[in-house]
């Protein structure tokens, strides 16, 4: 599956490029689609910034981004890093109190403000303290009213981007101007690109595996994430419910959940569901074995005396296959999960303690008793707690398939 995106360069005095604006595209036709406006917003940012794999469009410089009304209202830019990224409120948004306070808290978080084919009126101006570019349309405006604008509100803390430059004149104009950057086909048309893109259904789970690997776990996104999602929904509140015997009165809600969960059990359960969703259309087996790994090496490591490491040797057992859960590399799985460098090093390479955890694990998996021995050698286990810690794990494997 393939998501596609245009990207223009933006440059600026000295023809240096200093960002890129990103166009959403929904195929190999390189236009703007006949889709709603947010939904479009909402499609880019998941396909280029939350899905997994090498992204061209938003590597290296900022990325000039449009947000509709509702998206903005919603504060969608949050969800992006504001070193990355320029926010372009789209010039079909009314200038309203609700706008104004989405626009002003944005700004507070550091986020840069830019507004798109702007024509000033009277309703914006209390808008420009927190604005740091404004967008001329050349074509729409004019060469020569887009340059009177400019003279007009030089005084001000603002940058001017002159889109839709088509010729040289118009370029050599604007310059002489004062624009302090330019966009249009004089420079270069939109460049097409390609993604290929976990499935639609999966990104969710991609999104929470990223979260339980940060620290500390940001419950608000957790249950944002969660809430999004029907199914992962269902598989929350059933898992809680089935899971808890000290509650009165039924778990109702994703909040409730996650409090009652506590910070303690709280990766745990993320990474049980979340597999479990990856897993939706994947063989029984294949959930049982993430589930397993991920019990074992967390007993492994707690047993071998190395217990402050148990909770990224759980992470590394279930991660271990979710390259077969996703379809999708583990090279570029790690790229987009904030992984500790053993971690990683582990998963990619098999190195350092947990790297050897999880050999020794794939090596019983196999039935591969002489590597199972070295293993444990190395590790300074012995064959018998190995043998108690794969049963002990294929019991709970299967409880928890149970509760779910």
């Amino acid at each position: 599956m393939y998501s596609y995106v245009a990207r223009q360069p933006i440059f600026n005095r000295q023809q240096r490029t200093v960002g890129y604006e990103l166009l959403f595209r929904d195929g190999e036709n390189n236009a703007f689609p006949d889709i709603e406006a947010n939904k479009a917003t909402s499609r880019l940012l998941v396909e280029n910034y939350m899905a997994v794999g090498d992204n061209a469009a938003i590597s290296g410089q900022r990325t000039f981004i449009n947000f509709p009304q509702d998206s903005l209202l919603q504060l969608l830019p949050l969800l992006l890093p504001k070193r990355s990224i320029v926010v372009e409120v789209l010039e079909t948004c009314e200038p309203n109190d609700a706008l104004f306070t989405a626009i002003k808290l944005l700004y507070q978080r550091g986020y840069i403000i830019a507004l798109d084919d702007f024509e000033m009126s009277p309703a914006w101006r209390r808008f420009l303290p927190y604005v740091r570019i404004i967008k001329l349309d050349l074509i729409k405006l004019g060469i020569e009213k887009s340059c009177d604008f400019v003279n007009q509100y030089r005084s001000r803390k603002l940058k001017f981007l002159a889109e839709k430059v088509e010729t040289k004149d118009e370029y050599e104009t604007a310059l002489a101007a004062g624009f302090h950057f330019f966009q249009g086909y004089y420079f270069c048309k939109p460049e097409l690109l390609k993604n290929r893109q976990v499935e639609p259904e999966k990104l969710n789970t991609v999104l929470l595996l990223q979260e339980i690997c940060r620290d500390p776990v940001n419950f608000k996104r957790i249950e944002q994430i969660i809430t999004s999602d029907v199914s992962l929904s269902y598989l929350l509140l059933r898992y809680v419910n089935a899971a808890s015997n000290r509650t009165v009165e039924p778990i109702s809600s994703f909040r409730q959940a996650l409090v009652y969960l506590g910070e303690d059990k709280i990766r745990l359960f993320i990474g049980v569901v979340a597999t479990a969703h990856a897993a939706l259309d994947k063989p029984r087996e294949l959930y049982l074995m993430s589930l397993q790994r991920a019990r074992m090496c967390e007993s492994l490591a707690t047993g071998s005396g190395t217990q402050e490491q148990s909770h990224q040797a759980f992470l590394v057992g279930m991660f271990s296959l979710l390259d077969a859960l996703l379809d999708t590399s583990l090279d570029q799985l790690v790229k987009v999960l904030p992984l500790q460098e053993d971690v990683e090093a582990a998963l990619l390479h098999h190195q350092g303690r947990l790297g050897h955890t999880l050999a020794l694990l794939e090596a019983y998996d196999q039935a591969n008793w002489h590597l199972v021995s070295e293993y444990c050698e190395q590790l300074g286990i012995a064959e018998n707690v190995v043998t108690r810690s794969y049963q002990q794990a294929s019991r709970w494997s299967e409880d928890m398939l149970r509760i779910q």
